[in-house]
């Protein structure tokens, strides 16, 4: 499958929550909106109609992208016992600049590096899967190359 989203039961399930409420709640109301705008008469001037055709247009992106990750939703879940990191696993490294990082390998669509989730198809993603503890990896960042040694695998 090409458009595969590796994605944590939890983050699926933040998904189908996410879509089930633009269905069921935002799309109505826009649509109200919409035709609430449509009964004030001249369009081509109203202001209300063009930007609840905006949000509307918006939500039903935002809704095809749900549908499409979720059906091509491809579940990881970490496995406690791995000796090397994989999709789903904590990282626990120390960087040659002090620095201290935990971080969880999850799939694009839940990547969140201020909550400590990154994609496993970014860099440092990329540089730790398949490592084990006590291995050291580089990763090349804006300011040059981070060097870091993984200390712990959850």
């Amino acid at each position: 499958m090409m458009n595969e989203n590796y994605i944590s039961q939890e983050g699926l399930d933040k998904l189908k929550e996410e879509l089930k409420e633009l269905v069921d709640i935002k799309r109505p109301e826009v649509i109200d909106r919409i035709a609430n705008a449509r009964d004030l008469g001249d369009l081509s001037e109203n202001a209300e109609y063009h930007e609840a055709r905006g949000d509307q247009s918006f939500i039903e992106g935002r809704i095809q992208e749900l549908e499409s990750l979720i059906k091509n939703a491809v579940i990881v879940s970490s496995n406690k016992n791995s000796k090397s990191v994989s999709m789903g696993s904590t990282v626990h490294a120390t960087c040659d600049n002090g620095l201290k990082m935990k971080y969880a390998i999850v799939g694009h669509s839940e990547a969140d590096p201020a909550s400590g989730k990154i994609s496993h198809v970014s860099p440092i993603g990329q540089a730790f899967l398949g490592r084990s503890v006590g291995e050291e990896v580089s990763v090349k960042v804006p300011s040059g190359v981070l060097k870091c040694k993984i200390d712990k695998i959850e």
